[in-house]
C-alpha cells in the first residue's frame, strides 16, 4: 500500500506542473493588460505603467513568469493580486470557507439524498417508483444550472417568499440551502442514476443469491453485502466530483450572491488578474488529485477482494 500511495503521488506532480501551465498560458494569453484594466478611464503615465509591471514581474517572458509562480508556490507564495495589492494566499483564506461549507453542503445532499433514491429505485426496478426517478433525474440532467438557479430562486424566493433571494450571511446555513440544491442538482442526478443501474444489477448476481439462500436478514443482505458493492463505482464518482463542485460554484456564487472563490475568479477575469485565477485554480488542481487518491484508497475498504501491491 505505501509504495501505491508514493507511486500516485510522484504521477500528481506531472499532472500539476501540466494543469497549472495550461491555466497560466491560458490566462496570459487573454486579450488586454491588467494593470492599464486596474487603472480604468484614468490617465496613466507609461512609465508608471511599465514599473509597476517590472514590480509585478510581467515584463518577463512567459515561461519565466511561469518559472516564478512555479517556485514561489512551492514556498506558499500564490502571487500578488494587482488591484488590492493583497497576496493571492490571503484573497483565497478570505474566500475558500464559504466555498467550501457551500461545496460540502451541496455534497451532502448529493450523498445522503442520491444514494438513498438510487437504492429505492434499485430494489424497486421496473417499478412505477423507478420511472418517476428516472424522470425526475432526466429532468435534473436536462436542465442547465443557471437556469434551474433563477427558477428555484424566482418560485422559492419571490413567490413562495421561504428564503431571501440572495444569501445575506454565509454563516447562515439556512441561507446556503437553495444555492447547495442547485449545485447539488446535475451532480445528484447522476449519483442516483449510477447507483440505481448498481443495485439493480448487483442484486441477481450469485452473492446476494447466496446470502439470501443462507437466510440472512435482509437489512443485512442490502447493507452488507449488496451496497458495499454497489458503491464502489459511485464512489468513483463521487471522488471525483468533489472538485468539479468547487469549480461549479462559480455560476451558483454569482446567482445568490455568495462572496465565495466562484465570486472571486469571476472578479479577477473581469480584471484579468492571471495570478489569481492560477493561485485559486492551482488549489483545486491540488483538492481535487488529493480526493481522487482518497477515492482509490477506498476501493480496498469497500471491497476486500481489492489490494495495491
Amino acid at each position: 500500500m505505501g509504495r501505491y500511495v508514493a507511486r500516485r503521488l510522484l504521477q500528481m506532480i506531472p499532472v500539476f506542473i501540466g494543469s497549472t501551465a495550461l491555466i497560466f498560458c491560458a490566462m496570459y494569453a487573454l486579450p488586454g493588460d491588467p494593470v492599464r484594466t486596474m487603472m480604468g478611464e484614468k490617465s496613466y503615465d507609461p512609465a508608471q505603467i511599465a514599473n509597476i509591471k517590472a514590480d509585478l514581474g510581467l515584463d518577463l517572458p512567459l515561461w519565466h513568469q511561469y518559472w516564478n509562480y512555479l517556485t514561489g508556490l512551492f514556498q506558499g507564495d500564490f502571487g500578488t493580486q494587482i488591484a488590492s495589492g493583497r497576496p493571492v494566499s490571503e484573497v483565497i483564506a478570505d474566500a475558500l470557507p464559504v466555498t467550501i461549507q457551500l461545496t460540502l453542503y451541496s455534497f451532502a445532499i448529493i450523498v445522503v439524498v442520491g444514494i438513498a433514491l438510487g437504492v429505492l429505485g434499485g430494489l424497486r426496478a421496473d417499478t412505477w417508483v423507478d420511472r418517476v426517478l428516472l424522470v425526475f433525474t432526466m429532468l435534473l440532467i436536462s436542465i442547465p444550472v443557471f437556469v434551474l438557479g433563477f427558477v428555484l430562486q424566482y418560485f422559492f424566493a419571490f413567490e413562495l417568499q421561504w428564503v431571501t433571494p440572495t444569501v445575506q450571511s454565509s454563516d447562515s446555513w439556512g441561507q446556503l440551502t437553495l444555492p447547495a440544491v442547485v449545485l447539488a442538482g446535475l451532480s445528484l442526478a447522476y449519483v442516483v442514476r449510477l447507483t440505481r443501474t448498481s443495485v439493480a444489477e448487483n442484486l441477481r448476481s450469485d452473492f446476494v443469491r447466496t446470502a439470501v439462500a443462507k437466510g440472512l436478514p435482509r437489512r443485512r443482505v442490502v447493507g452488507i453485502h449488496l451496497m458495499r458493492n454497489s458503491l464502489i463505482p459511485v464512489v468513483t464518482f463521487l471522488g471525483t466530483e468533489l472538485g468539479a463542485l468547487l469549480a461549479g460554484a462559480v455560476v451558483t456564487e454569482g446567482i445568490f450572491n455568495v462572496h465565495g472563490i466562484g465570486n472571486v475568479i469571476y472578479q479577477s477575469l473581469m480584471r484579468l488578474e492571471g495570478a489569481t485565477v492560477v493561485g485559486v485554480v492551482s488549489l483545486i488542481v491540488i483538492l481535487y488529485l488529493a480526493t481522487s487518491l482518497i477515492v482509490d484508497l477506498l476501493y480496498a475498504v469497500l471491497d476486500p477482494r481489492i489490494r495495491y501491491a
